[in-house]
């Protein structure tokens, strides 16, 4: 939950701050993208700041995480680019490799042998449900990023986390004190501003390539 939280507004914040080069030539960032992280980081840091189950520790392994995250998504976007491929081509040829990685990485920090459990078509079809999740997620990320950019790929971030927020109140009954509803509040008038740049660019891009065409 609070990975969710900072993973959420800090991904490309943190991580193009050493990759700025593959932001650029991604993005074709201006001062209005940077703007529009400053609510949404401001809405992060409200929620962060009043959560109960805030600590040092947990920030520190949410920080790393974001740090590897942010490599991650350029990663997606470059390679795409790079070896022109969509992205079910690049996660057929990563996805063996990130297996490979776990497997010889798990034992050593999950008790795999001492598990007690049972096979049983019910636990086979938990596995099999879980993997297929995790690929159709896998593959949503690989896509949304190959056909917009990080930089998009995290403003839908930021929509989860507030359904997140949301959800755990109305569903669970998770209690959001008045400055969380104010970064809630902040979160999403960013990433609504994002969205209506967005639809305007789009659309001046494509009357200019009509015009283009026209002459």
């Amino acid at each position: 939950y609070k990975y969710s939280q900072t993973e959420a507004g800090l991904p490309l914040s943190l991580g193009l701050c050493y990759c700025r080069h593959y932001y650029l030539t991604l993005c074709h960032c201006n001062g209005s993208y940077i703007s529009f992280q400053i609510p949404v980081i401001f809405g992060i840091f409200l929620n962060s700041y009043y959560d109960v189950h805030f600590n040092f520790l947990g920030t520190l392994f949410a920080g790393l995480g974001v740090l590897v995250t942010s490599t991650y998504q350029i990663l997606v976007g470059t390679k795409q680019t790079e070896f022109q491929v969509n992205s079910m081509q690049l996660l057929y040829y990563q996805a063996p490799l990130s297996s490979l990685i776990l497997l010889c990485v798990v034992p050593f920090f999950e008790p795999v042998l001492s598990l007690p459990w049972q096979l049983s078509f019910e636990a086979l079809g938990m596995v099999l449900v879980s993997g297929l999740v995790a690929f159709m997620v896998n593959l949503s990320i690989f896509w949304i990023i190959g056909k917009t950019s990080p930089l998009t790929y995290n403003m839908i971030g930021h929509c989860k986390f507030c359904v997140t927020l949301l959800g755990g109140f109305f569903l669970f009954r998770d209690p959001i004190s008045l400055n969380q509803f104010l970064g809630i509040l902040s979160t999403v008038s960013g990433v609504t501003l994002y969205i209506l740049f967005k639809l305007r660019e789009t659309g001046s891009s494509a009357t200019l390539r009509l015009q283009t065409q026209k002459v």
